[in-house]
């Protein structure tokens, strides 16, 4: 397995980086509280580390687990020292309420931090359908993932199979906006009595 970096210490970030250790990664915690991020470095276990804000990720996946309005100040913080890795956007920008996207099709919240990464950094969209409840469950489940490089995508795909997810690819980075929308979708179902505890699938005919 491999040095899998989060910048971030919530919910998400708490969700992927447990099934990460449990599946036999070492995760790197990065927030600009040090506190938070070793107190959930601890509660990872595992031999989770913390490394400092805006300093080199050791993983060569870093997965974004920030909230969508602070996604670009973040990734334009880290600057260079994201260079050459993998930048996996888990965001959902969503308005006040949830019943829409503040994106456009053209500029998701993917195509936004891809702009403001180093040329050498690649984005990929991922986890941004599954509840993190749902992550922390450690149960097998469907992953969509989208982005427009196609190695990038081959180690998030390989990376989502580690945590026993199975990967399936909606195509380029022009395609992260209609995995936006489908955050849209999940939250509404959930909302209206399908539950939190939902996850999308999808199977063959």
């Amino acid at each position: 397995m491999t040095t899998i970096s989060i910048i971030g210490s919530g919910n998400m970030a708490a969700a992927i980086g447990t099934r990460a250790a449990k599946h036999g990664h070492t995760v790197e915690l990065m927030n600009r509280d040090t506190a938070k991020a070793q107190a959930l470095a601890d509660r990872i276990g595992n031999g989770a580390t913390v490394g400092a804000f805006g300093a080199r990720p050791k993983g060569d996946i870093v997965i974004l687990a920030v909230l969508y309005t602070g996604a670009v100040e973040a990734v334009a913080h880290y600057g260079e020292a994201l260079a050459g890795k993998i930048i996996v956007d888990i965001t959902n920008p969503f308005n006040p309420d949830a019943s829409g996207l503040v994106t456009a099709p053209g500029d998701s919240a993917s195509q936004q931090i891809a702009a403001a990464a180093p040329a050498s950094a690649k984005v990929v969209k991922a986890f941004n359908t599954i509840f993190g409840g749902v992550i922390a469950e450690d149960k097998p489940l469907d992953a969509f993932f989208a982005g427009g490089d196609a190695e990038a995508k081959a180690r998030v795909a390989a990376f989502l199979e580690s945590l026993d997810m199975r990967a399936l690819d909606a195509g380029g980075l022009d395609t992260t906006h209609a995995l936006e929308w489908a955050g849209i979708l999940l939250v509404g179902l959930a909302r209206n009595g399908a539950g939190f505890d939902l996850a999308f699938g999808a199977q063959a005919p």
